[in-house]
């Protein structure tokens, strides 16, 4: 390829979801696949993070002993509740590598039904197949894993609460990370105190296991790398075989065209993507989609280039002390992995 007319664009994608494909979706993503407890290494330094792996074993010994009910009489089995796990800890302490890694425990002689979805896969699945169906769909799973636990609005804090209520009643284990306490979760997002009854059922389910530790994507990362320029970044995606090539102004109101649990099938089958223009964002909503995507990227290992601001400066101070400064940071430490790796033109691992 030899000229920037030859390079796909994100912009001129327009991916489509259907039922069948979120279900598909339900798994960890690449950057996981070939995680378990034994891979997971402790900092000696850290004693939490040893606990972390055993309090995850127990969990999961526990969620099959519940799936499996208790026995009655004449052969008839009850049903207990699940259990819940609730993994707390800053970026990079490995909470999705455990996550993840009880996940695939779960498979083994006897196939278990699980799923792995983040917090705004689930709140999609329910909006696509509706309440009640999500909860029929889901009921017979032994686990539900969810990433990055959060709660952005108090109609997502409503449905999550009642529907895992719901699954947990029926036998339905629930695994989760964030980096809020379950009790703390909404604080500074919308009026917390009106749903302080859901949040309190949701920290009810958890036991709470913290995770103590340096953020691992930042041990041996440089800051920041100064930005190429715009030639420099459409020479480098011209020279790249399945790369896209896009201006981050237009990038961003592409991505309000559509919801983002979409991003994952909008960057399908991309090397690396290339972005000119970057610049620090002073609107809340165009953030929190430049979030999604960086979440799907980075969960598919895709390196990024980009010119025009650092990408440390994209969220600005004054968001950095929101409400969803926890959201931009682990952002920005994803972005930083993502760019160091575009830099030296490899994939993330």
């Amino acid at each position: 390829m030899h000229g920037s007319s030859d390079v796909g664009r994100l912009v001129d994608r327009r991916p489509s979801v259907t039922p069948e494909r979120l279900i598909d979706q339900l798994i960890p993503p690449p950057t996981f696949a070939e995680v378990s407890f034994a891979t997971y290494k402790p900092d000696p330094a850290e004693p939490s993070q040893a606990a972390a792996v055993q309090a995850c074993q127990r969990f999961c010994e526990q969620a099959v002993q519940r799936r499996a009910g208790k026995k009655k009489l004449f052969g008839k089995r009850e049903v207990l509740p699940g259990v819940g796990v609730y993994l707390d800890g800053g970026f990079g302490v490995g909470k999705t590598h455990l996550l993840a890694s009880s996940y695939y425990a779960m498979s083994g002689p006897r196939e278990f039904k699980r799923a792995f979805a983040t917090f705004g896969e689930l709140t999609q699945l329910a909006g696509v197949f509706g309440f009640v169906e999500c909860i029929d769909l889901l009921s017979d799973y032994v686990l539900v894993c969810i990433d990055e636990f959060e709660l952005d609005d108090p109609g997502n804090t409503t449905l999550i609460s009642r529907l895992l209520s719901a699954l947990v009643e029926r036998g339905v284990s629930v695994a989760a990370t964030s980096n809020t306490l379950p009790e703390q979760l909404g604080e500074g997002r919308f009026a917390a105190q009106d749903f302080l009854r859901e949040i309190n059922t949701l920290a009810a389910m958890f036991t709470t296991v913290r995770i103590e530790g340096p953020d691992y994507r930042h041990r041996d990362l440089p800051p920041a790398p100064e930005p190429p320029s715009d030639a420099e970044v459409a020479e480098r995606a011209a020279a790249v075989p399945g790369a896209t090539l896009d201006d981050f102004d237009a990038l961003c109101a592409h991505l309000a065209t559509m919801h983002p649990s979409r991003y994952l099938s909008l960057i399908e089958g991309v090397s690396g993507v290339f972005i000119t223009g970057v610049r620090p964002i002073d609107d809340q909503s165009v953030a929190l989609r430049l979030v999604s995507l960086t979440d799907r990227l980075y969960d598919a290992g895709i390196p990024v280039v980009a010119s025009g601001a650092k990408l440390d400066t994209v969220f600005s101070a004054e968001m950095l002390a929101g409400g969803f400064r926890k959201k931009y940071l682990r952002a920005t430490s994803r972005l930083l992995a993502l760019t160091a790796a575009g830099q030296a033109g490899r994939t993330i691992t």
